[in-house]
């Protein structure tokens, strides 16, 4: 269960070696998260997070997932769930694609669809069950402000965070009242692995940062959190900009 300033003791990432989620995960272990299930497909890179966490005195399980099996996931996240209860689940997958590349290529197009997107629905349904058939929980849902109007530059990208994005919000108002806290995360840029050699865009943050702000997010039980909180203004104006204007700024 939480503790009284809703941290959770247990926790389960889908996408168990993102950035910002490793950056969650630690700062939840340091303030009182005990067990960590980090999911995603086996690599050196899913063991030495895990060693990492163990490092700060966390009970840390990996758990072989694949967001682009969806058959597979009641199957795995299961088993996770028969362990014991899960406080939180933080839903962290996804891939930035290429949009030149991937314009060019619908294949590579439909693969960050089915990642971000389609995965996600699944894990997202397997693990908003779950979590009420145990009665209590929060599931963290990493979006993007990328969903909020298409872009030139990454509207394959943008459109699949857009789905998942209204997916969550959704998914939230069916679980409102059930004990089960749903909440959207919307960073903008990231300075990360997924961004470098990306011209960072204005407003940038950190894996940590947006750490921070979802353990706020946590301690409020807020539905949804801009990362910076500067963005939520910035998005307001440019969701409404006519066409013709937004196609001229250089975004």
């Amino acid at each position: 269960m939480k503790d009284a300033f809703g941290i959770p003791q247990s926790l389960l990432v889908l996408g168990g070696t993102s950035e910002i989620a490793l950056a969650t995960a630690r700062r939840l272990v340091v303030r009182r998260t005990r067990t960590v299930w980090l999911a995603g497909r086996p690599s050196p890179a899913l063991e030495s997070a895990a060693t990492q966490l163990r490092s700060l005195g966390a009970e840390v399980h990996t758990v072989a997932f694949d967001a682009l099996d969806p058959e597979s996931h009641e199957t795995v996240l299961g088993k996770v769930f028969a362990e014991g209860d899960i406080d939180m689940v933080l839903l962290a997958f996804g891939i930035l694609g290429d949009q030149a590349h991937d314009e060019r290529e619908p294949v590579a197009a439909v693969r960050v669809a089915q990642t971000n997107y389609t995965g996600a629905v699944s894990a997202g349904l397997v693990s908003a069950r779950a979590l009420q058939t145990q009665g209590h929980g929060s599931l963290v849902v990493l979006s993007s402000v990328a969903g909020e109007r298409a872009r030139r530059a990454d509207f394959i990208y943008g459109s699949s965070k857009a789905g998942l994005d209204v997916f969550t919000q959704g998914l939230g108002d069916a679980l409102h009242g059930t004990g089960v806290h749903v909440m959207v995360v919307r960073p903008g840029f990231v300075r990360s692995r997924m961004t470098a050699g990306l011209e960072e865009a204005p407003l940038a943050t950190t894996p940590e940062a947006v750490a921070t702000a979802i353990e706020l997010g946590l301690r409020r039980r807020s539905e949804t959190v801009w990362v910076p909180g500067a963005l939520r203004v910035v998005m307001a104006a440019v969701r409404h900009l006519p066409r013709a204007v937004f196609r001229l700024l250089p975004l």
